[in-house]
């Protein structure tokens, strides 16, 4: 018999790690010049808040979810069970260096294909649980599979931006990896020319956040990681809209190239990124 996950629960478990690791973050952004910087490549930083606020999340979600597996950042794992846990300690690591306020720590939980969720079994892995939290403005963004999208316990919903042309989008530019800056630029130039505006604010798991609130009318960028788009990708699709990989490959934006939007606004993204796309 195929075991089912319970949700709700599961929830709650992220919800508290994300509260931890946020705390040890805002202890440490006020002492920023004390902080230790590692480089793990170009432009990629880390530093102690990072892997103490991870440290402080897996903690919590071992010690409450023993049977799922872990999969951070920082700190690696591997998925293994019924459902693995995809974390972000810290998303934004260069604004939170910065003094930049506008970060969050991410959390999904990620079904493995063959696990019974809200009655049925799953065909591929899919992101059942998403907790994106923003401690400077105190905002809690969280989702189940089937149960909707909330901040701050008030439910939230895509834009019904009608179209590009009436829409604000936000996007990330290569920061890290410049191999595939010859497919983005063209799209962000194109964006440019062909919407309201562009916003580019650094942190791809609130970017997503702000898709299923409304804030932002849609969102693209390549080149990300898992963690980077777990939670968010749940949100966006739990509040009406399109969260998916851009080269329609993938169950779910797991290789960090994105795009989201209200429904309309997607599918219109999707086809302004396609003619610019390498497909591999």
């Amino acid at each position: 018999m195929q075991s089912s996950l319970a949700l709700s629960s599961s929830l709650e478990a992220a919800v508290q790690a994300a509260h931890a690791g946020a705390a040890i973050l805002q202890a440490y952004a006020t002492n920023r010049s004390e902080l230790v910087i590692d480089v793990k490549m170009r432009n990629d930083l880390v530093s102690q808040a990072d892997r103490e606020a991870e440290l402080a999340v897996i903690d919590i979600l071992r010690s409450q979810t023993p049977d799922f597996g872990i999969i951070a950042e920082e700190s690696g794992g591997q998925a293994s069970g019924l459902a693995s846990w995809c974390i972000d300690p810290l998303d934004g690591t260069t604004n939170f260096l910065h003094g930049i306020p506008h970060y969050a720590v991410s959390i999904a939980l990620i079904a493995h294909a063959g696990t019974r969720v809200n009655g049925e079994t799953l065909t591929q892995d899919t992101p059942v649980v998403g907790v994106i939290y923003d401690p400077n403005r105190e905002e809690i963004f969280t989702a189940m599979l089937g149960a909707g999208a909330w901040l701050n316990g008030q439910r939230i919903y895509c834009s019904q931006a009608d179209s590009l042309a009436n829409s604000v989008l936000a996007t990330g530019f290569p920061f890290r990896d410049f191999s595939f800056a010859d497919q983005y630029m063209p799209t962000l130039q194109h964006a440019i020319t062909h919407t309201r505006g562009i916003r580019r604010h650094g942190a791809a798991a609130l970017d997503l956040a702000w898709v299923a609130c409304g804030r932002f009318d849609g969102y693209w960028e390549m080149g990300l990681a898992p963690w980077d788009v777990a939670a968010g990708t749940l949100l966006v699709r739990e509040a009406g809209g399109i969260c998916d990989d851009m080269y329609e490959q993938l169950p779910w934006p797991s290789n960090g190239y994105v795009y989201s939007g209200g429904p309309v606004v997607a599918n219109e993204l999707l086809a302004m990124l396609q003619p610019h796309l390498k497909y591999p």
